[in-house]
């Protein structure tokens, strides 16, 4: 397949293939993901852009003629750091649009990916591509499209991407594990521990290792009801089973977990968690 966008196999029984813009402003990479987009039967055709400028004229065409149109994409495998618009500028832009394409970033950047969860991103791939890295991500846009719906940028307000509200759908955390990035939802998180600029995601089923430093956490994720309960851990205060005071000793239990509370940040949780009580308590009335 041409970069011109010369039409492909198509993706399978009952669904058209998919319509690509691929976007990056070093041309080896980008003749990388274009080879890549070519080899997959999924994809009918592509098109590319050396940098956002570009690729916003051609997303501004599509808009113009529709998600039916010719110059409609299904999905924008995206760079992220690029010279005058970011590509994570780019997906705020892309947010505004009724009906916008699915976003797949493509970086050799790590810390990135939370920012990139809140713009609902479909994947987040890192650089050095790998061919089934790369197949797993197309299967995930084809999936989803097929499905007509998934975590495609949300409409935004003009003053830019902001944090998405506490439960709401596709509030996940992207998680690389071998080679694989993994979707965690928020919701699953139980308590979180820092590990040097790390933090360890702890949920009933596992736990997960991402390169987001806990004041990070901390500042994102206050609005989903997480509080720090010591300098080295957040906790989700709805899955507080237990609060317990042995000799001056301030401890919750979460599931199977007996979690430390330093002094500093006692009163606070108490405070919340007598708050979070007196909610339930009216929502009863």
């Amino acid at each position: 397949m041409s970069a011109a966008g010369r039409p492909g196999p198509r993706a399978g029984e009952g669904q058209e293939p998919l319509r690509a813009l691929a976007v990056d402003d070093e041309e080896p990479a980008l003749e990388e993901l274009l080879y890549l987009l070519g080899e997959d039967e999924r994809i009918g055709s592509v098109v590319p852009a050396l940098d956002a400028a570009g690729a916003v004229r051609l997303l501004e065409r599509a808009a113009a003629a529709g998600p039916d149109g010719v110059d409609a994409f299904d999905v924008v495998f995206l760079d992220i750091n690029m010279p005058g618009l970011s590509g994570l500028e780019l997906a705020g832009l892309l947010g505004r649009q009724p009906d916008p394409p699915l976003i797949v970033f493509v970086t050799a950047h790590e810390d990135f990916a939370l920012r990139a969860f809140d713009l609902k991103a479909a994947d987040y791939l890192l650089k050095p591509l790998r061919e089934e890295r790369f197949a797993e991500a197309v299967r995930r846009v084809a999936e989803l499209t097929r499905a007509g719906q998934g975590p495609r940028p949300p409409r935004l307000p003009a003053d830019g991407p902001r944090t998405a509200p506490a439960g709401a759908p596709g509030d996940q955390v992207p998680v690389e594990l071998g080679g694989v990035t993994r979707f965690v939802p928020v919701a699953d998180i139980t308590y979180v521990e820092a590990q040097g600029d790390y933090a360890r995601l702890h949920t009933p089923h596992g736990s997960h290792l991402v390169r987001v430093p806990l004041t990070t956490l901390e500042e994102q994720w206050r609005s989903r009801g997480f509080v720090r309960i010591h300098r080295s851990r957040l906790v989700a205060l709805g899955r507080i089973e237990e609060l317990r005071l042995d000799g001056g000793n301030l401890t919750v239990r979460i599931g199977d977990r007996i979690l430390a509370v330093s002094r500093r940040n006692a009163r606070e949780l108490r405070d919340l968690l007598a708050a979070r009580a007196q909610g339930a308590v009216r929502g009863r009335r």
